[in-house]
């Protein structure tokens, strides 16, 4: 039988005092953000979020500030408003209407909360009426451990917590890029780079990583090559907008150098599109002389010219697998964490082609 992981041997591993591990880990505060960090990496790493009843829960629902309670069960919908997730967005919204549509069926309510506060964030706790919470898309790992530490039952969508453990629902974000990759390499192109920042979200690390993948596999010579040098430019942003001038800058001083990729796989469709309109202000073709996919499969996506070849992503579904996971862990609070994972369907449109020769 493994030995329980206390917090004594947490505070031995990061170098503080039990009582600081306690702050830490019950949310009280009174520690410093670097050290709350510290130390629930370190629990983590020793295994105490995931031995069963070993998290000393030090507040519980009953006590915990009421609101007004509704008719029917509730879910709690945190949606913290950053980086354009936001209902209006063109990705997160979708994936809030499949959410509401699947509780509709069962009857349930949503509330939506925006907040990332944790003071703030109890305030919507009413024991009486919410079921659990479904989180989409990046949520901090301090508001995640309070859902964790007073045992709320918790899903999320399109994001993971690695130090908080926690039923999650994702696209196959990996093997879709991964064909899509593929596919281009298959046209002809042997230089591609990604376009977008890893660090940005769980998901843009794992298509990258898939490209990579389908680039690494390939014994060309010349394809084996490209992989040693440079093949991906980090862009930020949120709007295509955003993402067209850094593009063009780029892709001006390539063109210069005749060091121009003939194919540029993007993290997701707002990228590809502002890559599209940089090409385009340099006068150089899509797809004629670079070919561009993007990836989620959002409107605008379609009405482009050229169209965008993009992998969709089934956002509604997301939403709705997100409620019908949370459901299965509300009945049976005991069984192992489950990821998700949803095919991503990969649409060919007009803005790839064979690779110029």
């Amino acid at each position: 039988m493994s030995k329980k992981v206390t917090m004594q041997q947490i505070a031995e591993h990061v170098g503080v005092s039990k009582f600081v591990v306690s702050k830490a880990l019950s949310g009280k505060g009174g520690v410093s953000e670097a050290t709350q960090e510290r130390v629930i990496q370190a629990a983590a790493q020793l295994g105490y979020f995931s031995q069963k009843n070993a998290y000393v829960k030090t507040m519980k629902l009953d006590q915990l500030p009421k609101v007004a309670a509704t008719n029917k069960q509730s879910v709690l919908v945190l949606m913290p408003n950053i980086r354009f997730q936001t209902k209006e967005s063109l990705y997160w919204g979708r994936i809030l209407d499949g959410i509401a549509a699947r509780l509709e069926e069962d009857g349930c309510g949503m509330v939506i909360v925006s907040e990332q506060s944790v003071d703030h964030f109890l305030h919507f706790l009413n024991p009486n009426g919410i079921l659990g919470l479904i989180g989409v898309g990046e949520i901090s790992t301090p508001l995640l451990l309070e859902v964790h530490r007073i045992g709320l039952p918790m899903v999320l969508v399109d994001h993971e917590d690695m130090l908080i453990p926690s039923d999650t629902v994702f696209t196959n974000n990996y093997e879709s890029m991964y064909r899509l990759t593929q596919h281009l390499i298959g046209n002809g192109h042997r230089q591609l780079f990604f376009v977008g920042d890893t660090n940005y979200s769980r998901s843009f690390k794992d298509r990258y990583l898939g490209f990579r993948s389908a680039l690494e596999e390939q014994g060309d010579s010349k394809l084996a090559a490209s992989t040693r040098q440079e093949h991906q430019l980090s862009v930020e942003g949120f709007e295509h907008e955003d993402f067209a001038e850094p593009i063009r800058q780029w892709a001006a001083k390539r063109l210069k150098a005749g060091t121009l990729p003939t194919a540029l796989l993007c993290a997701n469709d707002k990228i590809a599109i502002g890559a599209i309109y940089a090409l385009q202000a340099l006068g150089v073709a899509v797809p004629g002389e670079v070919s561009v996919t993007g990836f989620d499969n959002i409107e605008d996506s379609y009405r482009l010219k050229p169209a965008l070849t993009t992998v969709h992503v089934p956002k509604e579904l997301l939403g709705k697998r997100a409620v019908e996971r949370l459901l299965g862990r509300i009945a049976n609070m005991q069984d192992p964490m489950e990821k998700l994972l949803l095919t991503g369907q990969l649409l060919y449109r007009e803005s790839t082609d064979q690779a110029a020769k």
